[in-house]
């Protein structure tokens, strides 16, 4: 029997090296997302800023490319990101929002359990309820 056409050599996809983000100021958004996520600059010119995450932090760096047009719409493709551990969700919203995120109504619902915010160049994201510790401890309870 032939292979799943997802399934490539050894049983692997593709790695994503980076995240893109467009943006028309790449260092201010990049440095606002540094400081949401408590990541780090790694390199900078005009047009490009790598940020990448801490030492011993499993996560994909994220690449901001300056760009002439405006975001269009909603986004196709976008981030969640959790409370850490220590934390909570309504002290990080209010950390977000004192940063200077935006709540954004996306057609969510008022019953959900996330809240749905944009960046300062209006990218969407959402900001999740549980922290990683309760989340394992979550899915170790329902196995």
């Amino acid at each position: 029997m032939a292979a799943p056409p997802h399934v490539y050599g050894r049983g692997m996809g593709l790695a994503v090296a980076q995240v893109c983000v467009d943006a028309h100021d790449p260092s201010a958004l990049a440095r606002w997302w540094a400081d949401v996520l408590g990541w780090t600059v790694a390199e900078e010119d005009d047009d490009e800023v790598d940020l990448e995450p801490p030492a011993g932090v499993a996560a994909t760096p994220w690449l901001f490319l300056r760009v002439p047009d405006a975001k269009r719409g909603k986004n196709r493709l976008h981030v969640d990101v959790r409370p850490p551990d220590g934390s909570d969700q309504a002290t990080e919203l209010e950390r977000l929002l004192a940063l200077g995120a935006v709540r954004v109504d996306v057609g969510q619902g008022p019953d959900v359990t996330w809240h749905v915010l944009a960046d300062p160049e209006g990218n969407e994201f959402c900001l999740l309820r549980s922290t990683p510790a309760e989340l394992a401890a979550l899915l170790a309870a329902e196995s």
